[in-house]
């Protein structure tokens, strides 16, 4: 099995990775597969019909304006924000997509995005089917596209063929698909999961190249940290909510140094660093999917905690943090899923949190049954974790779990440090249990916003 570090660590636009992301690259995907059409699609009529999650919370997601920004040929790595919403609104007065082949589709943004909360498609709660009709009310092309999180899509048939994980990939030196492999692997090649994980890599990619990859994602990362402890003001979509991380950012960097600050001032460090991004992230700014959206906090705070607060951190190590992430959050993509509609949160911050476990773990020289060790830790204690955002907006409690993801990250890796990586529950069980949890879950708590937080908040 292989996912790579850049399937697990995309750039992203905020709010969601399988709400917002997602939706996107299907739109796009659909009006490529719209061209060879020529001609017969000039005229013709563009729908997309939400199901699911999709069309439960896509408001609140930004679905549409995700969908209308697929079909305008925008993508999430370089999307621009102000250049989108100027976009869409020249598509609202038009309601007419120019193709590159010269045709012209109609596309009404006000009647051509449906939201169907009353069908369910069985393949995955995130489904989105996108239709092309002529003028003669005939259907010229159709496609259904599944956001399976993290911002990968796939078609009906992909997943009838696949299911909603990825699929093997044998042609790597290191392929391994449990987490008993990975450490099997590791002792009888003499490397470490980050070793293998860049061996994996370079088979597929030039060293120079990929290493030089490697860190603009996390200086993507780390930009988004950094402008979400300098931004204030109130969140959009009607919550209220207000910005905290720069005024926190700001009384701890007052209070540093100072006799009198507590042992856990750690914990405000790091729930800083991961709100400063989901803020962004709910504001509809760039963002790095680890491995989602929603939980894109947990990875970088966990980083940049290790860079500005441990003693002898290196920054040479910043490339091994993120393969052994990559590494932790592929076997959980391959074995169970990171999709909050899928399985709850526990799939999306839990699977952050025990990427950033294993990853800080990795960087203060843990072995690689202590990584391993490091990763189930912070796992097991989100199994269960529902799916529930409130108006079904990424922001209450998704922002502050991620500071609490993060938290719980350090905590882990601290903890297998103490050991000799030998423990009762193997991360392989550990996320075969998220699995089932996940799929016993009723579907009011995997992100509907019908359930949980999102209906016991009054007055939301």
């Amino acid at each position: 099995m292989f996912v790579s570090v850049f399937d697990v660590f995309k750039v992203s636009v905020g709010p969601s990775s399988s709400h917002t992301m997602g939706p996107m690259l299907a739109a796009g995907r659909f009006l490529e597969a719209v061209k060879p059409l020529g001609p017969k699609a000039d005229g013709a009529t563009l729908t997309c019909t939400l199901y699911g999650s999709l069309a439960f919370t896509g408001a609140g997601h930004g679905t549409i304006d995700a969908v209308l920004a697929g079909c305008l040929g925008l993508v999430p790595e370089t999307y621009d924000k102000a250049e989108a919403e100027a976009a869409i609104a020249r598509l609202h007065a038009r309601k007419c997509v120019a193709l590159e082949t010269g045709a012209t589709v109609e596309l009404d943004p006000e009647t051509g995005i449906i939201l169907d909360k009353k069908t369910r498609l069985d393949a995955h709660p995130n489904g989105m089917r996108f239709a092309l009709t002529g003028d003669s009310g005939t259907t010229l092309l159709e496609e259904t596209y599944f956001s399976i999180g993290g911002g990968f899509i796939k078609t009906a048939a992909e997943i009838a063929e696949d299911g909603t994980h990825v699929a093997p990939v044998e042609d790597v030196p290191y392929p391994f698909s449990s987490a008993a492999e990975m450490l099997e692997m590791g002792a009888a090649s003499g490397l470490t999961i980050a070793q293998m994980k860049r061996e994996n890599e370079c088979a597929r990619l030039d060293g120079t190249a990929f290493e030089a990859r490697l860190l603009t994602i996390w200086e993507v990362m780390n930009r988004c940290i950094d402008r979400g402890l300098a931004a204030t003001g109130e969140l959009p979509g009607g919550l209220h909510v207000k910005r905290r991380a720069k005024a926190i950012f700001e009384n701890m960097t007052g209070s540093a140094g100072r006799n009198e600050a507590p042992l856990h001032s750690a914990i405000d460090w790091l729930a800083a660093y991961a709100m400063a991004v989901n803020e962004e992230n709910a504001a509809g700014g760039q963002v790095v999917t680890a491995p989602t959206n929603g939980a894109a906090g947990v990875f970088p705070a966990v980083m940049r905690y290790y860079l500005d607060h441990v003693p002898g951190a290196d920054s040479a190590r910043i490339p091994d943090m993120l393969l052994v992430g990559a590494a932790i959050g592929g076997l959980i993509k391959y074995n169970a899923s990171i999709s909050g509609a899928e399985v709850g949160c526990q799939g999306e911050v839990g699977s952050a949190s025990a990427m950033a476990a294993a990853a800080l773990c990795a960087a203060l020289g843990g072995t690689d049954a202590q990584i391993e060790n490091a990763a189930e830790i912070a796992l097991e204690h989100h199994l269960g974790m529902t799916c529930d955002p409130v108006r079904g907006l990424v922001q209450v409690p998704c922002i502050e779990r991620n500071g609490l993801g993060a938290v719980k990250a350090v905590a882990a890796a601290s903890l297998a440090m103490q050991g000799d990586g030998s423990h009762i529950v193997p991360l392989d069980a550990c996320i075969e249990t998220m699995r089932q949890t996940g799929k016993d879950m009723d579907e009011r708590y995997k992100e509907t916003s019908l359930g949980g937080l999102s209906v016991s908040v009054p007055d939301c």
